[in-house]
């Protein structure tokens, strides 16, 4: 078999723009002040369990854990406690996003999508998107919990970020 360069390239670049994705996230929440961000996703948490998978009796399992959601964030009072996956999207539809949700919903029923795009960044709980055929609210526009703690300035400070890389991809 061919190693296909575009593809490899394609692989990378997705997978950088992922990363970045989730240290936007990271950096977004911790400087709100009223969260502890906790990576929880399998690649932080559980690596050393993730490299024997071939060998496990029961696969399943690992299918579980690859699924887990990227953070765990905790309000300073520990009252609240969300799960969220976070996604880097250049476009989007309203089926696709349903779709995402659905898919994380299947194996994590209380979990939050934090969508980053060009066009700025996004927040719903999954339930939320699915009962909305897929709409997902702009980052601060809901008006309890988790996003109404972030300001307007920080909800607005990061989103030329993913415009850049945009841009970069197009170069």
């Amino acid at each position: 078999m061919v190693n296909d360069p575009q593809s490899e390239k394609n692989f990378s670049e997705q997978l950088i723009k992922g990363r970045i994705t989730e240290l936007v996230f990271e950096r977004m929440f911790r400087k709100v002040g009223h969260f502890t961000v906790i990576p929880f996703g399998y690649e932080n948490t559980l690596p050393e369990i993730v490299q024997y998978q071939h060998l496990a009796k029961y696969p399943q399992v690992f299918d579980t854990i690859k699924t887990a959601p990227d953070f765990a964030i905790v309000s300073h009072d520990r009252r609240e406690v969300f799960l969220v996956e976070v996604k880097y999207r250049s476009e989007h539809t309203d089926i696709s996003i349903k779709e995402l949700a659905e898919n994380i919903q299947k194996k994590w029923k209380l979990v939050r999508l934090f969508l980053a795009t060009p066009d700025g960044f996004f927040f719903d709980s999954c339930s939320n998107i699915i009962k909305n055929d897929g709409k997902i609210s702009p980052l601060g526009s809901q008006t309890k919990g988790l996003s109404s703690k972030m300001t307007k300035f920080e909800v607005n400070s990061l989103p030329h970020l993913c415009k850049k890389s945009t841009r970069l991809r197009n170069s």
